[in-house]
């Protein structure tokens, strides 16, 4: 071969190198502003990528902290449910869902994202949905307790739903400190006309709960010893120096999955690139980063009345100076836990059924943690199909 010919071929293949090494950099580039963008607009901008909150909804009622949402009815034939198409039922049931939320979290769990959604899952499968919104407790609302929610608001609001809707048989929707709500709320009022009530991951048997519900049960050993040689009580504190800021809330929802919490942004980092990725993490951040505060006054019924003194395992609870007793719940009852909660587990909400007075009552062991029950991927065809269902027979 001359050397003229091999010089030529070198050439060829140095020029052809160099344009691969060109593309392959100027990929690398476009790949990394792309990243860089995404980056920016997930910590910098998340709210322009959150998918949440997006039906469509009235609000009825609003005394300045608190608000009573109606969703209004789809104009949809179709709408699609996590990768699958629902045929919206045009036939409406008589008897409308109240959601009952708990306190601390945004309502955004309950509309997260348009193919996920609870509240339009609901409207497509033929109910009327309406969602009492706690909005975000300040420190001026630091006294609110159990007595407040479930004496004061949970009566006001029902009643503004029944006149807006015309009857007056409700089913109930009450997930976490929801369910309490719920709870208390029928056992203590004895409303005839409480139809249905589902109850989502709440602490019936709090010290049943795993190893939450052991060191409850330690803390319980301790408080007896206080009362019985001290005057020190929770509730004679001040409940501004228990009022729980919003931080506060999502550090303690972080800490019963650390690992998980740091593996979700180690996961962020590698999938910058892809920007369904970053924005379904901003629609979820967007409720776990930004939970809101606890009254001190719930803060210390909660700790005292369901936590320590476990009362809901005895089947009562003590609202102000009231006791309320489960027994006179007669409502169908439909109670979920999370398989993989361990905030709230299976033995804490499975005794439920035992401590009603209702004759139509069951329990199903689902996927999720405490929030997957709820919203997670797995629940519509589980929770929420299984949900559906069983109200249907009950809702007409």
């Amino acid at each position: 071969m001359k050397i003229q010919d091999l010089t030529q071929q070198i050439r060829q293949r140095v020029s052809q190198q160099t344009a691969m090494l060109s593309a392959r950099s100027q990929e690398l580039r476009e790949r990394a502003e792309v990243a860089l963008g995404n980056a920016g607009d997930r910590f910098l901008r998340a709210e322009k990528l959150t998918l949440a909150d997006q039906t469509p909804y009235q609000v009825l009622h609003d005394d300045g902290l608190i608000k009573l949402r109606y969703y209004t009815p789809l104009s949809d034939e179709r709408i699609p449910v996590d990768g699958e198409t629902l045929q919206v039922e045009k036939r409406r049931h008589r008897v409308p869902v109240v959601i009952v939320p708990p306190l601390a979290v945004k309502m955004s769990i309950y509309d997260l994202f348009p193919d996920r959604s609870l509240v339009k899952y609901l409207l497509a499968r033929g109910y009327e949905v309406y969602l009492i919104d706690w909005g975000v407790p300040g420190r001026k609302h630091t006294h609110y307790n159990l007595n407040t929610y479930i004496t004061e608001f949970m009566p006001l609001f029902l009643q503004r739903v029944r006149q807006h809707a015309g009857v007056q048989d409700l089913t109930l929707h009450g997930w976490s400190l929801g369910g309490v709500f719920t709870l208390g709320y029928s056992a203590l009022s004895r409303d005839p006309h409480i139809r249905n009530m589902v109850i989502v991951g709440t602490p019936v048997d709090g010290h049943a709960s795993g190893v939450i519900g052991k060191m409850y049960q330690q803390l319980a050993k301790q408080a007896d010893w206080v009362r019985k040689n001290t005057s020190f009580r929770v509730h004679n504190l001040n409940p501004n120096w228990l009022h729980t800021p919003g931080w506060a809330n999502v550090l303690a929802f972080k800490m019963l999955s650390p690992v998980g919490s740091i593996m979700g942004y180690w996961d962020l980092l590698k999938q910058l690139g892809d920007r369904e990725y970053v924005v379904n993490h901003a629609t979820n951040g967007a409720f776990l980063d930004n939970m809101v505060a606890y009254p001190g006054g719930i803060v210390q019924d909660m700790l005292i009345r369901v936590w320590i003194d476990n009362d809901l395992a005895d089947g009562l609870m003590t609202i102000g100076e009231q006791t309320a007793d489960l027994l006179q719940i007669k409502a169908s009852l439909l109670a979920f836990a999370g398989k993989s909660d361990t905030m709230v587990t299976a033995d804490a909400v499975r005794p439920l059924l035992a401590l009603v007075g209702s004759s139509d009552s069951r329990f199903e062991h689902i996927s999720g943690g405490h929030m997957g029950i709820l919203a997670g991927s797995k629940a519509p065809k589980e929770a929420w199909r299984l949900m559906a269902n069983w109200l249907s027979e009950r809702s007409d």
